[in-house]
């Protein structure tokens, strides 16, 4: 997965627009539907706990079905690398100790990982307004930097491959 430049203004207002249909689909969705099941099949005790969660359960499924049925949308493009990009930052993530120890070693792939997951968390980070531990990820990509130098490579992150992760 390359990393692009996103449009930061409509990625928030998409990712805004996303998350309150969501939020609104979920509590209408779930409150209609528990309600229908509980005036067709009333319980005598007063617990219906079983027909809301029925309620929550079924809109939530569909909400994940419409969200994958439309996630090649134009209105969604944005939404959706964000998402995929989340989801490789994070498989990164998972090996990153076994990818500093085989970077510390020379392995170039791993200092090519590392490299993506700093490339990619800045533009997340950016996208999100989190500069909380943005002084921690550029400490990070110095010793990263450090170690290219060391070992005489030119990381970019566009040689990246996913595959690179299964040797770790």
């Amino acid at each position: 997965m390359q990393l692009i430049k996103i449009d930061k203004t409509r990625y928030r207002k998409h990712v805004n627009r996303v998350i309150a249909a969501c939020v609104i689909g979920l509590a209408i969705s779930s409150l209609a539907i528990s309600q229908t099941l509980i005036a067709l099949f009333p319980d005598p005790s007063g617990s219906h706990f079983h027909w809301n969660l029925l309620g929550v359960v079924v809109t939530t499924i569909t909400i994940g079905w419409l969200l994958n049925k439309y996630r090649h949308h134009p209105f969604m493009t944005e939404v959706v690398y964000v998402w995929e990009l989340k989801q490789a930052l994070n498989k990164i993530t998972r090996k990153m100790p076994k990818l500093k120890a085989a970077g510390q070693a020379g392995n170039i792939d791993a200092l090519v990982a590392i490299q993506y997951s700093y490339a990619g968390s800045r533009l997340l980070w950016h996208l999100d307004d989190n500069s909380i531990v943005i002084d921690e990820l550029a400490l990070a990509q110095l010793e990263l930097d450090a170690l290219a130098k060391k070992y005489q490579v030119t990381l970019n992150a566009d040689d990246y491959n996913e595959q690179i992760l299964r040797q770790f």
